[in-house]
């Protein structure tokens, strides 16, 4: 089944917009750029017409003609059935388990605790000072990282990528949240082979396509 004209919906920074932008620029998949603000007059993603769109009133979301996707994972899997070629997986079930692993260790335990609402609700609920977010997010980024370069580091499967030498899902997701760390002034130095791939990533057009700074609604 092809798919039209695709449309995704989100933010310049957003991190899990980001992870789309990539997996769909390493499928070579044109699609539209429609911005939702996240910060404007208390967010374009509340206002009534984005909740039609999407209730949980978050981002990315992708419109494929009428089909509505939300959750940027769910996005990513859409994708590779909808056009498994180049692919996002392994061929094989024990890597594509791996690469799923890796892909949510990042979109599950460590993108959500610095999710923007989170840090909101950290400022306007619980009083939480500037630095105070800093420290919250700088402690769970380390230790996702922490335990992300044990799971990468020496193992036989990463290679140039999270997972051989094709960059894949796991790739998608670890840029953005490498991002976030640099964003929050973390050296990446101290996780040696998230930083080796972080690197090797930002090398390739997909990549560089998909920086937040190169994003039309970008400042």
């Amino acid at each position: 089944m092809a798919m039209e004209m695709l449309a995704l919906y989100g933010y310049w920074r957003s991190s899990a917009a980001y992870r789309v932008r990539i997996a769909l620029n390493l499928k070579g998949v044109a699609y539209q750029h429609r911005p939702v603000h996240l910060l404007r007059d208390g967010g374009d993603q509340h206002a009534a017409a984005y909740r039609e769109i999407n209730p949980q009133q978050l981002i990315p979301c992708l419109c494929d003609g009428e089909r509505v996707i939300t959750q940027s994972m769910a996005i990513m899997e859409y994708l590779e059935e909808m056009q498994p070629e180049p692919p996002l997986l392994p061929s094989d079930p024990r890597g594509r388990a791996r690469v799923r692993a890796l892909a949510l260790a990042v979109a599950c335990d460590i993108h959500p605790l610095g999710n923007l609402r989170v840090l909101q609700y950290l400022e306007g609920k619980l009083g939480a000072d500037e630095e105070a977010r800093l420290q919250w997010s700088r402690h769970w980024i380390a230790t996702g990282f922490d335990a992300l370069e044990a799971m990468l580091a020496d193992h036989m499967s990463t290679g140039r990528y999270c997972h051989g030498d094709t960059p894949g899902m796991a790739d998608a997701c670890l840029v953005p949240q490498a991002y976030n760390a640099l964003r929050w002034k973390m050296d990446l130095a101290r996780w040696p082979t998230i930083a080796r791939i972080h690197a090797a990533c930002n090398e390739l057009e997909a990549f560089q396509g998909a920086a937040p700074e190169a994003q039309p609604d970008a400042p």
